[in-house]
């Protein structure tokens, strides 16, 4: 969810819904208090009558009484006069917070109220019996209180008043407490509002920037071995989880750099290790030719042959690493061309092959494809596969006499080269390995066999820039065969140098 819509949200939750919950609380209380009312005043309640007229309220509360008491004093008003009776009468109106006062001419006769509220100076004046109207009316005063008055005639003729005296300060608690527990709700309302909308957005802000924080400490450490975990898919969510992509890039960076590191370290042994060799068989065989050892012309030439070899030797290793800081840095230059692949591999047969006669090894050449089959490829480039692949072999082979063999293989969409030999072979478990760059098989390092173990990698790398893919199957003792596959070009296809189109001349255009 995004922030924009978590603070609308936030809005919405913080007003609104507290707004809505007081007003049914509100509906609640009011209507739980009139369920009261109505059990101990004997009311039927409404709520306009706590919001609105409190006067009919009252009024209602002692309404039974007083149409009894004014029954009374037209059928009996001496009655009125009877202690017992009015005692009886103001018990039931106590239970109500109310009282009867009986008033004859300008004395008061009996007060069931409390005395020290109201006096005969209080009172109102006496009236036409037949006004009377059963409602009641409000004197104020320390105490307010609600009056309701019956006037009427004793049967000697004096003037009689009965008078129920309804006291608010005994109807104002409950009010208060309905009151009172309104606030209280409203209180706890906005409490657990702010509550949920707190815990809500530490966990779906704070938090998260809290682990964000933490991170950046780690990284800023240089610590990288940590996980930033956010399940929140807003903005802050997106941010942590980009922080997260750049601390898996920094640590493969880091990873690839002491990665680098250790192989240029393996780099220079392995260049230390394999000039030192031929240097030392240079500088041996001038020192023999120095000091007479090369005494006759065949002798000499012997040593000249084997001093021109072994510059040849590290000529090309330097050669390997010239390309190897190429492909390193993704620079090696292509030209690609179409060619015919009999064509073409035909001529890197015969030139290997004069190669292998003076070597001694058996060498075969072979294809399976059509005449017209053709190929994009970079013939340098692919001559190099060829050469360091043959070489591979030739510094491996065990066996006399040698063996290597080139097919051709038509397979559909691709022509496959396989590339095959009769040496040491290599173990099942290296075979996965041997396309890694400065991976030898022979871990001693022989001197005789040398290479600085980057030929393979360089092969894999030239194949894939091609398009195609290689691997090797492999006997121990019998021998090895590295395949590798190039797409059948089209007659319309067109191809790419790396600086631009080329035709089939190789010319930029």
């Amino acid at each position: 969810m995004k922030i924009k819509t978590q603070l609308m949200l936030t809005f919405f939750t913080a007003t609104v819904v507290p707004l809505l919950l007081i007003v049914l609380m509100v509906a609640g209380t009011m209507r739980y208090q009139l369920h009261v009312i109505e059990e101990t005043y004997g009311v039927e309640g409404q709520y306009d009558m706590l919001l609105g007229d409190s006067t009919q309220l009252l009024s209602r509360m002692t309404q039974t009484t007083a149409r009894a008491v004014a029954d009374t004093t037209k059928s009996s008003p001496d009655t009125l006069l009877d202690k017992s009776y009015l005692d009886t009468v103001n018990d039931q109106l106590s239970k109500i917070f109310s009282g009867i006062i009986v008033r004859q001419n300008n004395r008061i006769i009996y007060n069931g109220y409390r005395e020290d509220t109201l006096t005969i100076a209080d009172l109102p004046d006496f009236q036409d019996p037949s006004q009377n109207t059963g409602a009641g009316f409000y004197i104020d005063g320390a105490k307010a209180n609600m009056l309701k008055q019956i006037d009427f005639r004793f049967t000697d003729g004096a003037y009689g008043s009965v008078f129920i005296v309804t006291s608010l300060s005994g109807l104002i608690p409950l009010i208060r407490q309905m009151f009172w527990q309104m606030i209280l709700m409203a209180i706890m309302i906005m409490v657990l509002a702010g509550m949920f909308l707190t815990t809500w957005l530490f966990r779906t802000i704070l938090q998260p920037i809290s682990k964000l924080q933490e991170a950046t400490k780690q990284i800023r450490d240089g610590n990288l071995d940590f996980t930033l975990e956010v399940q929140s898919d807003n903005e802050i969510g997106l941010l942590c989880q980009d922080f997260e992509d750049m601390r898996i890039r920094l640590k493969e960076s880091a990873e690839e750099k002491v990665e680098n590191e250790r192989e240029s370290r393996v780099l220079i042994r392995n260049i230390s290790h394999d000039l030192r060799t031929p240097l030392t068989a240079i500088k041996g065989y001038v020192e023999g030719i120095r000091d007479g050892i090369a005494d006759s012309p065949e002798k000499l030439d012997r040593y000249l042959r084997t001093i021109y070899n072994k510059t040849n030797d590290m000529d090309h290793l330097i050669d390997e690493l010239t390309l190897y800081s190429r492909i390193d840095t993704n620079r090696i230059p292509y030209n690609f061309v179409k060619v015919r692949v009999n064509d073409y591999f035909r001529d890197c047969s015969e030139e290997v092959g004069v190669d292998m006669e003076a070597r001694g090894v058996e060498f075969s050449y072979g294809s399976e494809a059509a005449d017209n089959v053709k190929v994009i490829l970079d013939p340098e480039q692919m001559k190099r596969v060829v050469n360091n692949i043959i070489g591979n072999s030739l510094k491996y082979m065990d066996k006399k006499p040698g063996r290597i063999a080139i097919r051709i293989l038509d397979k559909g969409d691709f022509i496959q080269t396989v590339i095959e030999d009769n040496g040491v072979g290599i173990p099942r478990e290296d075979l996965r390995k041997i396309f890694e760059r400065f991976y030898r098989t022979d871990k001693s390092r022989n001197s005789k066999r040398g290479g600085s173990g980057i030929g393979l990698s360089i092969v894999k790398k030239i194949i894939e820039d091609h398009g195609g893919r290689i691997w090797a199957t492999s006997d121990e003792n019998k021998g090895t065969a590295m395949h590798f596959e190039l797409r059948k070009a089209e007659d319309d296809e067109k191809y790419a140098s790396v600086s631009g189109q080329t035709d089939e001349g190789g010319n930029g255009k």
